[in-house]
């Protein structure tokens, strides 16, 4: 599995976004403003053998290629025992994935809520500017960041 998720975060196979030290700086990063703004959606759901809720904190944002954007998820633990969860997370229509790039994410990191702690968990990401290149991007106008909570194996 390790190995698996290397490759997803690298490739951006399977609608997993490119995260990693490969990835452009944003710092350096241009807005294209002359592009249309493409709206990115969050979804957040939870295995049925963790008692969390987990959500985002806002339904959207409205990016342009190059423009970084930080969204929200709220997690909270529903139980009275500390619980390790772990996400993980895909890019919908995956053929947006290799130009999804997350700057800072909860995701592949275990998280431990203790009884009833509630928090917030920040996503720093931008749309690579080279998606407004791709010809096969033109009919693309909504992105969906979509996050599964699971009990972490053993925890």
């Amino acid at each position: 599995v390790p190995l698996y998720r290397l490759l997803c975060k690298r490739t951006g196979f399977m609608g997993t976004p490119k995260t990693g030290p490969y990835i452009r700086d944003a710092e350096t990063l241009k807005p294209l403003d002359n592009h249309r703004r493409i709206r990115v959606q969050f979804s957040g759901q939870v295995s049925t053998m963790l008692n969390w809720s987990f959500k985002p904190e806002q339904k959207q944002v409205s990016v342009v290629p190059g423009e970084t954007a930080l969204a929200f998820f709220k997690a909270e633990n529903k139980s009275d025992k500390p619980i390790v969860g772990i996400a993980t997370y895909n890019v919908i229509p995956e053929q947006v994935a290799p130009y999804f790039n997350k700057i800072q994410c909860f995701c592949f990191d275990e998280q431990q809520l203790d009884p009833n702690e509630e928090i917030d968990m920040p996503v720093f990401f931008f749309i690579d500017p080279e998606f407004a290149d791709d010809p096969l991007m033109d009919d693309i106008d909504t992105v969906v960041l979509s996050y599964t909570f699971f009990k972490a194996s053993g925890r």
